[in-house]
């Protein structure tokens, strides 16, 4: 079989994926093996793969790839989220491009748009995820608005509403004047702008005086019902008791008093503005006062503002500033940063606004949520977010669950025009409920609530519904999937998602959804930016898959993402990881292009072969440590320094038979066997990391059935490690020396060596010899009690090394570097002495890292005599 020059992951990749479909080798069905659960984060359907997406789905084919290999029957679902807000921006947009406003459809008619395009465009990110090698079972794709889903979401809200969980008022949200709908507190980001802080004076009425308050917001005057100070403040206690005018509107308004008034802020009065602040709203419960609400769904000033109605409250800001300032009651104007809250999906700025929403009370539901976090029931990784989770669980709201749109699951509320409210699935039941309520009702007086839920509170039952747990409780998929394992998302989600899927967890099956949660960080730019669109500054990750290869990009970003960090992603790191897969690929070629002969393996290919077997296993101890604490990055890491410093750069090197006339010399096959079985091992454990080529070289190795694949081999088990470890890391260094020698003196690498060994305490080992003497090119490796005159030295634990060269010493230069490697030595025994005298270290330390110091300790004093030593032959 002809194995070509290079490796071409265009051709290799949509051939492996497709065999891997063909076969159904991402295919779970419940049998007798352990479950291994991921449940993909559904990525919005309106979406198209970023880096973020590449990051998150990369770790999880990770976990997911080595998990199959371990036997275990893993399942990896797929699907999206209908976004409602995204969605339906996008479905408007589009809309208005073909000359269709949305006020001109039926609900129903935008609803068969909305489909329509879901249809075309919103299996794109899906499809993406293919070309990253996401081993997903695609059988079990799922979508939030698919019909099951949407019936257990209306299941869901009418269960707690019946337990009276769920409820209906008029409360302040944060209303997103663009998307035309309420946002939750998470869905608003708060960024650092610059803005202006007006002081206004308001009339006192009945007198001369004036009092003056200090507002960002001066369009909202004309929604005020009160300015409020503190009971204490001296400044006005004056003024308790009393009314003022507001600017413009001249409505009289009294002056209240509140402890919630900071008095050293601004001016220490506060315009009470009750229909457009939550704070204020908060007053004007406490002191029933008028709410007037001036600014419309819209953005725009309403009827009730009597000024300016109809225009943007952001140009009425600047108008009214003018007015105000004509008017003589603008005191002055100051410079300000401040942080204003924008909507998430529309960059709108919110308006707080009093509107008639549902919610779902949140304070006793979410207790076992807090609590199994906490006694890591659930375990959050990293630990750091343990904190942040227990903040924001403690200090929960009650979550505002609808939304003034078309595109969602639509709430199952039923009104009668007389006051009266069902909540049920269906028309006629509303009829038959409300018949109850009130015996005149007619069908056709009966109207359904238009709005929507909020798409999380679909999303929240993501874990369940993939497995139809609320459409059979008590089936085989629910009940051998869940609880799932492993869940990998962003930190940002953590309260508005994880949080909510804990919560639905315990509430519809009495356990947790997951049992560990893997954060993974924000992927930044080389200026620490986040990548977005808007800056410009995110690749297309199809461009890097073009350029790089899957396996490439793959390697790439799990090189730079520790756990819970953010990665600052730079695209050479794509190009290493391209380099790696060339670098395996060209060490494949040369063992296939090795001939074996019968003759019998020599010693120093029978140390190598252990050594390398014993490294593996010891690697491979560590690499599967790393994957139980999901350190990723350092588990890959790992493997790449196994794959490249240990098998190509010192095992291949070891083995490698002599080149002679241009021609290489057989291998015995004892060895050759050997270096195959332990590349089959090395291709196993870079399969999860790196899929593509892996299969690739999995079939060029040998002749296989279309069905033995490394995506199902078997992950392989750790033997026995010995202390040829130990040993061959000082060999490594041996080697490298008398490597360094060479270059410093510029000695071609073909010229033969002569290189001689005086230990000065223990026993001669000359098991390695043979090894030296083939990586250094040496003529002669020898052994000496004494001190070898004129030629290069250098000290390794108790033994010395010499090096006799042709040429000349420099003794001033070799004096300079004894000197140098002198000054270096005595600075590392006296910090480890230090240590070594404080008494609390040596008292609190573990027995085995005490005795690691000690032995530094007598090192560097071997090593220190050797040079002083070498010093002195030198005078």
């Amino acid at each position: 079989m002809e194995i070509p020059k290079t490796y071409d992951p265009k051709i290799t990749e949509d051939k492996w994926y497709s065999h891997w479909l063909k076969h159904k080798f991402f295919k779970s069905v419940p049998d007798e093996r352990e479950p291994y659960t991921i449940v993909i984060p559904p990525p919005n359907v309106t979406g198209v793969l970023h880096m973020g997406h590449m990051l998150n789905n990369t770790i999880q084919d990770v976990l997911i790839r080595r998990a199959r290999m371990q036997g275990k029957n893993a399942c990896w679902v797929p699907g999206t989220d209908h976004a409602s807000i995204a969605t339906e921006a996008k479905v408007v947009a589009l809309l208005k491009e073909q000359g269709i406003n949305k006020s001109d459809l039926t609900r129903e008619e935008f609803l068969k748009h909305a489909f329509e395009w879901k249809e075309k465009y919103g299996g794109i990110i899906l499809k993406q995820l293919e070309k990253l090698g996401a081993s997903c079972d695609w059988d079990r794709t799922r979508f939030t608005m698919e019909e099951d889903l949407s019936e257990a979401v209306i299941d869901v809200f009418i269960d707690l509403y019946n337990k009276g969980q769920i409820y209906r008022g008029v409360r302040m949200v944060n209303w997103d004047p663009q998307g035309l709908t309420a946002v939750s507190d998470e869905e608003v980001q708060h960024k650092e702008v610059n803005s202006k802080l007006y002081y206004v004076k308001y009339k006192v009425e009945g007198s001369e005086d004036w009092i003056t308050i200090a507002t960002t917001r001066p369009e909202t005057i004309l929604g005020d019902t009160a300015v409020c100070v503190h009971p204490d403040d001296e400044r006005y206690k004056h003024l308790h008791g009393k009314r003022c005018i507001v600017p413009m509107a001249n409505r009289s308004i009294p002056i209240i008093t509140d402890e919630y008034i900071t008095m050293e802020f601004g001016t220490g009065a506060l315009k009470v503005t009750p229909a457009h602040d939550i704070n204020d709203y908060n007053l004007g419960v406490k002191h029933k006062l008028e709410v007037i609400d001036t600014i419309a769904a819209d953005g725009k000033m309403s009827e009730a503002a009597k000024f300016y109605v109809g225009e943007d409250r952001f140009t009425v800001r600047k108008k009214i500033a003018k007015d105000l300032e004509e008017m003589g009651q603008i005191v002055k104007i100051e410079d300000i940063k401040n942080k204003v809250g924008y909507s998430e999906r529309t960059n709108a700025v919110i308006e707080p606004k009093l509107s008639m929403q549902w919610f779902l009370k949140m304070d006793k539901i979410s207790k076992p949520a807090l609590e199994n976090v906490l006694n890591e029931e659930i375990k959050l990784i990293p630990e750091k977010y343990v904190n942040t989770y227990k903040h924001w669980m403690e200090n929960v709201h009650d979550w505002c669950i609808s939304r003034q749109l078309w595109w969602g699951q639509r709430i199952p509320a039923w009104y009668d025009g007389k006051g009266n409210t069902v909540v049920c699935k269906t028309k006629d039941e509303a009829v038959q409920k409300l018949k109850g309520l009130n015996s005149e009702v007619k069908a056709e007086d009966i109207r359904q609530d238009e709005d929507v839920l909020d798409t999380w509170f679909s999303s929240w039952l993501w874990p369940i519904s993939v497995f139809d747990g609320f459409k059979h409780p008590e089936g085989k998929d629910i009940n051998y999937y869940y609880p799932t394992n492993d869940l990998v998302t962003a930190p940002e989600i953590l309260f508005f998602w994880v949080a909510r899927m804990i919560i639905a967890g315990y509430e519809y099956r009495g356990k947790k959804p997951f049992t560990n949660v893997y954060l993974t960080g924000i992927v930044r730019d080389k200026q620490g930016r986040k990548m977005s669109k808007s800056l410009g500054n995110s690749p297309d990750p199809i461009d890097l898959i073009n350029q790089y290869g899957a396996d490439g990009v793959r390697v790439g970003m799990l090189l730079c993402s520790p756990a819970g960090n953010d990665l600052p992603f730079d695209e050479s790191m794509c190009e290493q990881g391209r380099n790696f897969s060339n670098k395996v690929w060209n060490a494949f070629r040369l063992i296939k292009g090795w001939e074996t002969s019968s003759e019998k393996q020599s010693e120093a290919n029978k140390i190598a072969v252990k050594w390398f077997d014993s490294k593996f296993n010891e690697q491979l101890e560590i690499i599967n440590d790393l994957y139980s604490k999901y350190r990723m990055s350092e588990a890959l890491m790992t493997t790449y320094k196994l794959v490249w410093d240990d098998f190509c750069a010192w095992y291949l090197e070891m083995i490698k038979p002599e080149f002679v006339d241009g021609k290489s010399l057989p291998i015995d096959k004892e060895t050759y066997d050997a270096t195959i079985n332990f590349f089959e091992k090395i291709l196993k454990i870079l399969h999860p990391f790196m899929p593509f080529i892996t299969e690739e070289i999995w079939h060029l190795i040998k002749e296989r059935d279309e069905k033995d694949c490394i995506i199902i081999a078997e992950w392989p088990e750790s033997g026995k490690t010995n202390d040829i470890v130990k040993h061959f890391d000082i060999v490594m260094e041996v080697i490298t020396n008398i490597r360094n020698i060479r270059k410093q003196k510029n000695i071609s690498p073909k010229e033969k060596l002569e290189v001689f060994e005086k230990v000065n305490q223990g026993e001669i080992i000359k098991t390695y010899d043979d090894i030296i003497i083939k990586l250094c090119n040496l003529s002669k490796f020898g052994y000496v009690t004494e001190k070898v005159d004129g030629a290069f030295s250098f000290v390794l634990k108790h033994a010395e090394f010499f090096v006799p060269l042709a040429q000349n010493i420099d003794i001033e230069a070799e004096k300079e570097r004894l000197t140098k490697d002198l000054e270096y030595n005595k600075g590392f025994l006296k910090s480890v002495q230090v240590k070594l005298a404080n008494e609390k270290f040596v008292a609190n330390a573990k027995p085995e890292l005490l005795e690691n110091e000690k032995k530094k300790q007598a090192d560097a004093l071997a090593k220190i005599k050797a040079i002083e030593e070498q010093l002195s032959g030198l005078n």
